[in-house]
């Protein structure tokens, strides 16, 4: 019975998906063909857009500067590769970011849930830490990272953006871990006790499995969260060959090619699909696991 109501269930979800990915088409161009070329202003300030082939590309016409070449210089290469070649290297760091954000908010997680002075001392810093502004803290990331020096170890510039997208991460890891490690009834925590086992066994055997409906969410914000962080970060330090300074610099190009500057942005979105991809694949190992899984 489950697994035919699952069976029915995929059509509709697939369709969903779709829906999800067509809609915001749908509204882009109906707006276009119904508002005005100068947008919609109350009091002097704009509330919706120009309709313009300048400011607001047709959806088919941003596809197809994809297909065109990435500029107008002699043997260069189409603009989807490009794209993709820059997403590429952002996954990359994003993903070590991701990594290290994980590993610090489990980590955390664990040292909170262990100690009950160490969660009424950290949980507080925890939940300041996400008030700084990203683009504030990027800089000072970098100095950091430059002045250290071990041996013959060299501080790279990715490394900084690394550190930055794993500042976003490690926090909903923190917290949706926390939540999980207490998630066992009391019955359970006290058939641990009976059975004489120490906190390393109980967390093991009972703790971490029954933390898994909280976790997967986590790590699913934890790996937009790491995308978003990366790309600001590549703009606020000036990383090339990312995604985030694709943007930055094909930006300048919006007066005479309208839909060069949506191609990273296009890229962008690949790059959250596949970080939330991967997760999703690490949720079906854990499928056993999964029930009653919590919303982040």
């Amino acid at each position: 019975m489950k697994t035919e109501a699952r069976r029915r269930r995929r059509p509709s979800a697939v369709a969903w998906g779709i829906g999800g990915v067509l809609l915001p088409v749908l509204l882009w161009e109906a707006y276009k063909a119904v508002g005005p070329a100068s947008g919609v202003s109350v009091g002097g300030v704009p509330l919706l857009p120009r309709t313009t082939d300048l400011a607001m590309p047709h959806v088919w016409a941003m596809l197809e500067r994809l297909l065109a070449p990435e500029s107008s210089a002699s043997g260069a290469g189409p603009m989807w590769l490009a794209v993709l070649q820059a997403a590429g290297f952002t996954l990359g760091i994003a993903g070590a970011g991701w990594l290290l954000g994980v590993a610090v908010g489990l980590g955390l997680a664990m040292l909170m849930q262990r100690f009950r002075s160490a969660n009424s001392a950290l949980l507080p810093w925890i939940i300041l830490s996400q008030t700084v502004p990203l683009i504030a803290i990027a800089p000072l990331v970098r100095r950091w990272g430059s002045q250290l020096e071990f041996g013959p170890f060299i501080w790279e510039n990715w490394m900084s953006v690394a550190v930055i997208s794993a500042y976003l991460a490690f926090f909903p890891v923190a917290i949706g871990a926390l939540r999980g490690f207490g998630a066992p009834e009391k019955a359970h925590e006290d058939l641990m006790r009976t059975y004489a086992l120490g906190w390393w066994q109980t967390f093991l055997r009972l703790r971490l499995p029954a933390s898994v409906p909280y976790l997967l969410p986590a790590l699913r914000l934890a790996a937009a969260n790491a995308v978003i962080g990366a790309v600001v970060a590549e703009v606020s330090i000036g990383l090339r060959g990312g995604i985030g300074r694709m943007i930055v610099e094909f930006a300048a190009a919006a007066g005479g090619d309208p839909g060069k500057p949506w191609a990273p942005i296009f890229g962008a979105v690949l790059l959250g699909l596949a970080a939330v991809g991967f997760v999703a694949l690490i949720g079906a190992l854990l499928r056993r696991y999964r029930r009653g899984e919590q919303a982040a």
